[in-house]
């Protein structure tokens, strides 16, 4: 029985190697496996993810790119300027009207804020 056992769990551990690491889950099963993440609901926040990607996604490349730079990098709008070879005071404000862009679209997209 210890035999048979042993080699149901080889199988599945190989089974599962062999496939391709995107191939084991996708993002809608991965979010609805696991109940919480630090006290969120997951699936809100695949939810969330999805809408501000699809946000972003309508916004010019260069506004796109500094809202990257600026949140998602950590980069301030004087190291973006730098960066990107841009005066700083257009960084600044890029980033300005870039969020405003952002705001507009996730507001287009049903989603209300303060």
């Amino acid at each position: 029985m210890f035999t048979t056992a042993r080699h149901l769990v080889i199988d599945a551990y190989r089974a599962r190697s062999a496939r391709p690491a995107e191939a084991l889950e996708e993002p809608a099963e991965a979010a609805a496996a696991a109940d919480t993440i630090d006290g969120t609901d997951t699936i809100d926040a695949a939810l969330s993810a999805a809408i501000v990607t699809d946000a972003l996604q309508a916004l010019t490349p260069a506004h796109r790119a500094v809202l990257i730079d600026y949140f998602y990098r950590g980069r301030t709008a004087a190291e973006i300027a730098v960066e990107r070879g841009l005066p700083a005071g257009t960084a600044r404000s890029r980033v300005f009207y870039a969020l405003r862009a952002l705001r507009l679209a996730l507001q287009e997209r049903g989603v209300t804020g303060p």
